[in-house]
């Protein structure tokens, strides 16, 4: 099976754009798809199941795939039974034509998800951005199924207000007329080289070899209308559209509220909601809201920015496995 893989990746390199050396895995994924409330799901596994262990389950963002949580992975000590879907739109997993997506689905799917690979066992549960939130949510509508919760820059939003609620809906309409009009589309590249400077120009501390294995899981070669060749991201447009529904903060600290399991808010030196929304919503604020977790503590990763699992794969790595190996004593002090 080694020998497959390099010879693939030789040929993706010899065709596509590839340069310099591309990094390689520590630990192999097998990918499994599953009939997921009428989507053909896609997820990835390392490792095998081990007795009395909770599965380590890894829940992407936005724009962002199950393989991206590769490096953190292989800087890992333990050999944990891990699994991380392609939420539905990205990555492997298709979208059944929706126009539109709504957080309640993605708790749905995970829920399903659960039940398939820990059928009556609390897991770990780790999300990036809005991986995160997702993660949260759903610590917070099933507190039973957690062990541990750990939360990668999964800040939230800024709180709304009632009135906001018909230029909301009127905005999202418009984007909806857009988006079947063709004007919202996501950009293709030439090559793989291309996908890879795509995300070297987004985030400036991802190395090249990183760049270059993330490129072949983040696009995939589509032929275009004119018969030229291109790599598509995958993710489907309409992810790109504004959501119609207001942002409920109190919703979330209701949530959060109910939350039982030990949880970890690890947050890049880097201030992402600083960069994001120019004071509207501050990580102050968030640490605000995280109040509402009845047992919840905040790292930081220096030397980061929002990719952090990207940035400091082996700071990430231990932050994580020393959070989820304490007793359960222990963090209750």
């Amino acid at each position: 099976m080694a020998s497959y893989r390099k010879a693939a990746f030789y040929v993706d390199r010899a065709h596509y754009g590839y340069h310099g050396c591309m990094y390689t895995p520590q630990r192999i994924s097998r990918s499994h798809w599953l009939p997921i409330r009428t989507l053909r799901y896609h997820v990835r596994e390392w490792g095998q199941p081990v007795p009395g262990q909770p599965p380590l389950v890894l829940l992407h963002g936005w724009m962002d795939v199950a393989a991206s949580f590769q490096f953190m992975l292989d800087a890992c000590v333990q050999d944990r039974h891990t699994i991380a879907p392609d939420w539905r739109g990205f990555g492997e997993t298709d979208s059944g034509g929706a126009d539109s997506f709504w957080f309640p689905d993605y708790l749905a799917d995970l829920e399903l998800l659960l039940d398939h690979y820990a059928p009556g066992q609390a897991v770990d549960l780790v999300g990036h951005s809005m991986g995160g939130n997702i993660a949260m949510m759903y610590a917070g509508v099933r507190p039973e199924r957690i062990r541990r919760l750990v939360n990668l820059e999964g800040f939230g939003m800024p709180a709304t207000r009632a009135a906001q609620a018909p230029g909301q809906f009127a905005r999202w309409i418009d984007d909806l007329k857009g988006l079947h009009r063709g004007e919202v589309q996501l950009k293709t590249y030439a090559d793989l080289g291309g996908v890879a400077q795509r995300l070297m120009k987004t985030n400036r501390r991802l190395q090249q070899s990183q760049a270059d294995w993330l490129a072949q899981h983040w696009a995939r070669p589509t032929t275009q209308p004119d018969g030229s060749s291109a790599w598509q991201i995958l993710g489907e447009a309409p992810h790109k559209l504004r959501s119609a529904l207001l942002y409920r903060a109190d919703e979330t600290l209701a949530l959060y509220q109910r939350i039982t399991a030990p949880t970890l808010s690890i947050e890049a030196s880097d201030d992402s909601l600083a960069q994001w929304n120019k004071g509207s919503y501050t990580r102050e604020e968030f640490h605000q809201r995280l109040q509402s977790v009845p047992n919840a503590r905040v790292a930081v990763v220096q030397d980061a920015g929002h990719m952090l699992h990207h940035d400091q794969p082996q700071q990430l790595a231990r932050l994580v496995e020393d959070f989820l190996d304490t007793p359960l004593a222990d963090l209750q002090r």
